[in-house]
């Protein structure tokens, strides 16, 4: 699950604080809400499309249709076989994609101003009538198997997904939006266009745009691009619910290091305590070098090159989750110092001068995130998704600097639960035994 998850709350985190990102917000004259930084220095405009719903609308017995969809999209449309869509593309310097994730589809537009209208036109067409030809989808398709069979042999993927399937059971965050072997072999033509048919639609569209156009341009692309799509589509899916309790499972793997996955369920990215929550997860296992899960199970003891853990609060449940990897002599030395030091957070919470030290960070490193039109683009239409305003552009270093270390203690005791704190471990862990 690691890997499939969207990142819109951690990119919405790292927009920065600059004067001039100046952001529009607009209902065009068709009704489609849109935010705008209008960037007229270099002729070049980021599109980012997002569509709520993703891989969680595949129907019983489909899975893996959304992402097999999704992955057709540019393979043909309209009057344009797979070849040709991919020349008129290059004709443009038009860069398209497309990505299916398990909250929405993810949909990239870069294209020139002067190129403008025939990229929209393009992308419309990919939107709106992809051609969905036999013959792409038996190579899309193996190409989704041929990742499949692949992951049957990664320890962190097998890790990751028997997780979410203790995690999450029946719902579609228990298992794979790629899909099983079986399931995807299954699929057809006619499952694509249903899947395609009840993915696109007004009441789940998000849009933000950077770049070379102005707000009365950007409208009418707009209702161009998507006023022929239909206002309702296939109901999103139900909430999701945290299945797990404390304990250890031990996955026999061949492989000379074991990985274990670990976490347990946590707070919704709209909780009040969230701000204070993700700056207690970079003190106790962020990105930073520093984290107190680096230093005691690496630094210290040498134990892994890497461990780590981050919030993730998607559309239907939420969860706090981490990794990590050793060798298989070492592993049950490295779940017993988590352990200890989920323990320990939960108890005594963090101390002043890391709580500083991560305001520092957090604060110190928000511009620098910053790299160009289309990670502003992303960054927004990710705000949109999970609710923040445009506001929070420029506060949001005034609130991580606002928390407290009252906050924090509060929170540890909220986040960190040391007897719900499950270990998936993927290898031949010596002296790791299956419990509960």
């Amino acid at each position: 699950m690691i890997r499939l998850v969207l990142g819109l709350f951690i990119l919405a985190f790292a927009l920065p604080a600059r004067a001039a990102v100046d952001i529009q917000t607009l209902t065009t004259p068709g009704g489609i809400d849109v935010w705008l930084v209008e960037e007229h220095s270099i002729p070049f405009i980021a599109l980012e499309i997002r569509f709520k719903g993703g891989t969680s609308l595949d129907p019983a017995g489909k899975r893996g249709v959304v992402n097999l969809m999704t992955g057709l999209l540019e393979e043909g449309a309209g009057d344009l076989d797979s070849r040709g869509f991919s020349e008129a593309r290059e004709a443009l310097a038009a860069s398209l994609e497309y990505r299916a994730f398990q909250d929405v589809i993810a949909i990239s537009a870069r294209f020139l101003t002067e190129n403008r209208e025939q990229a929209v036109a393009l992308l419309k067409s990919s939107i709106m009538e992809p051609n969905f030809n036999q013959v792409d989808i038996d190579r899309v398709r193996e190409q989704v198997l041929s990742g499949l069979r692949s992951d049957k042999t990664d320890p962190a993927t097998i890790a990751s997904q028997t997780f979410d399937a203790m995690a999450w059971g029946d719902h579609p965050y228990g298992s794979s939006g790629d899909g099983t072997e079986e399931s995807v072999a299954a699929l057809t033509r006619d499952d694509i266009a249903a899947a395609h048919r009840g993915a696109f639609a007004r009441d789940r569209l998000f849009v933000s745009a950077v770049g070379d156009i102005t707000a009365e341009e950007l409208s009418a692309l707009l209702d161009e691009l998507f006023g022929d799509l239909p206002e309702t589509g296939t109901p999103l899916a139900s909430a999701a619910n945290y299945q797990m309790t404390g304990g250890v499972t031990v996955v026999p793997f061949e492989t000379p290091q074991s990985v274990a996955i670990f976490g347990h369920g946590s707070i919704k990215r709209d909780d009040p305590d969230y701000i204070a929550a993700f700056v207690l997860n970079e003190v106790f296992g962020g990105d930073g070098q520093d984290s107190r899960l680096m230093t005691e199970v690496r630094e210290k003891r040498g134990l892994t090159y890497g461990v780590g853990t981050t919030l993730l609060p998607m559309d239907y449940g939420e969860m706090i989750i981490g990794q990590v990897k050793s060798d298989n002599s070492k592993i049950s030395e490295a779940v017993k110092v988590i352990q200890d030091e989920w323990a320990k957070v939960e108890k005594d919470g963090i101390t002043e001068e890391e709580l500083n030290h991560s305001k520092t960070y957090l604060t110190g490193a928000y511009a620098l995130r910053f790299d160009g039109n289309a990670p502003i683009a992303r960054i927004m239409v990710g705000m949109q998704m999970i609710g923040l305003p445009p506001s929070y552009v420029t506060d949001r270093n005034d609130r991580v600097m606002e928390v407290t270390l009252e906050d924090i203690r509060r929170v540890a005791k909220r986040i960190y639960q040391p007897g719900n704190l499950r270990f998936v471990v993927v290898g031949q862990p010596q002296g790791l035994e299956n419990t509960n």
